[in-house]
């Protein structure tokens, strides 16, 4: 079993290097590995709102996600850019982003919402975590989504 160091910063807080690295895997996945050409930088990642989630092995970045959290209350946080190195999938530790990110919205937010924008076809994935379609599904970036909700009524289950 691997040993993992979970890392937990806001924008101001990541260093170049911790960007640049948080970067170079979410290209390498979403733009490379999934063939999708987009802008992938968004002018979000540096925000004092926004929080990285970034999991270490050996001092390698093995997974990381983003929660953009916006200022209004009643306003869901969203869950997003969770990408798994390669050599890290297949063990379960999507589950444990996932768990890490709910934990992390009720702990600073309690009570607020979560959503994500999840690929179609990891639908039920979520749904493993409470999350209910909120719409129908479109294609972005040449990819069927689907939007999703966890309500707060489903945080405490």
């Amino acid at each position: 079993m691997r040993s993992y160091d979970w890392i937990w910063q806001t924008g101001p807080e990541l260093d170049p290097a911790g960007l640049y690295t948080l970067l170079s895997l979410r290209e390498a996945v979403f733009v490379v590995e999934q063939q999708c050409a987009y802008q992938e930088l968004d002018g979000r990642d540096l925000a004092a709102s926004t929080h990285h989630l970034q999991v270490l092995a050996a001092n390698q970045l093995a997974a990381t996600l983003r929660l953009l959290v916006p200022d209004p209350v009643d306003q869901p946080a969203s869950i997003g850019r969770v990408v798994i190195h390669p050599a890290h999938r297949g063990g379960g530790l999507g589950h444990d982003l996932m768990r890490a990110a709910l934990t992390r919205i009720e702990s600073l937010w309690p009570g607020r919402s979560a959503r994500l924008s999840a690929q179609a076809h990891l639908r039920a994935y979520y749904g493993r975590h409470g999350f209910e379609p909120i719409g129908d599904i479109y294609v972005e970036d040449g990819i069927p989504h689907i939007d999703m909700q966890r309500t707060r009524d489903e945080q405490g289950k």
